[in-house]
């Protein structure tokens, strides 16, 4: 679609190259200016669109909730057992003297 845009624009600048009037000329150029924006919207919206995410690899809210649990008890039991490492280290060093 945007690619029609583009061709309306260069449409637009060859009948404003052979237009005889002022105020033909200042139209299509105009117009020509307008449809030239728009071509380079669409194309990047059309970027966009490309590279977005689809609706249905999106997680729902229930689903989030259970992985951020799932994150935080992993979380909790991975400094339990730093924790616990580094007191079983320091009980070792005070039984050797």
């Amino acid at each position: 679609m945007p690619w029609l845009f583009l061709l309306l624009a260069i449409a637009a600048l060859a009948i404003a190259f052979m237009a005889s009037s002022v105020v033909v000329v200042a139209l299509c150029l105009l117009a020509a200016l307008v449809l030239l924006g728009m071509w380079v919207l669409g194309l990047l919206a059309q970027r966009i669109d490309n590279r977005s995410r689809h609706d249905a690899q999106m997680l729902d809210p229930r689903e989030l909730q259970r992985m951020r649990e799932l994150a935080e008890a992993r979380r909790a039991a991975a400094a339990a057992g730093t924790q616990a490492a580094a007191g079983g280290v320091q009980g070792d060093r005070s039984q050797a003297s």
